[in-house]
């Protein structure tokens, strides 16, 4: 079994150690210049004003794929002319447990619109936005491994 990354243990966790995880697909835009998107979790949400890569649930009967191009477009107008399934990460949060299907897009067309009224910021390591979701924090990290960075792959402490 892979490991789980647990979030903020002290907390309890909503649903029981035993709960199903959630399926999210998780779009990670680069640019040419290996520049990446991270997005603010807007107002209301869990975690509100925490930063990490944009997506969402996958749907019932959607394969992720699917699930990426919907959820892109709805968060922040785009659509996906090409993207690349990464890597997978499970993340034990106190309010669910979600397993993360990390997809590259290298390629996709429309102008950024945050339409759920969160930020957005185009990053290099370190990246300098605050705080970082921990489920974001794997991504950077292998970014890092990729590009042969060495230590922090955040600014901010």
């Amino acid at each position: 079994m892979s490991r789980v990354l647990v979030a903020d243990a002290d907390r309890p966790r909503e649903g029981g150690a035993n709960r199903p995880p959630v399926d999210v697909a998780v779009g990670v835009l680069v640019r040419a210049d290996g520049a990446f998107l991270l997005t603010s979790r807007p107002e209301g949400k869990v975690y509100a004003g925490y930063w990490e890569f944009p997506g969402g649930k996958v749907e019932p009967g959607e394969t992720v794929e699917q699930a990426l191009r919907r959820e892109l477009q709805e968060e922040i107008g785009v659509a996906v002319v090409s993207a690349t399934r990464w890597r997978v990460e499970r993340v034990d949060y106190p309010h669910a447990l979600v397993r993360l299907n990390f997809c590259k897009v290298h390629e996709w067309t429309g102008e950024l619109q945050m339409r759920e009224g969160q930020h957005c910021a185009w990053q290099q390591l370190p990246v300098e936005v605050a705080p970082v979701l921990p489920g974001t924090m794997p991504v950077l990290d292998w970014f890092a491994e990729e590009r042969g960075h060495v230590g922090a792959t955040t600014s901010v402490a």
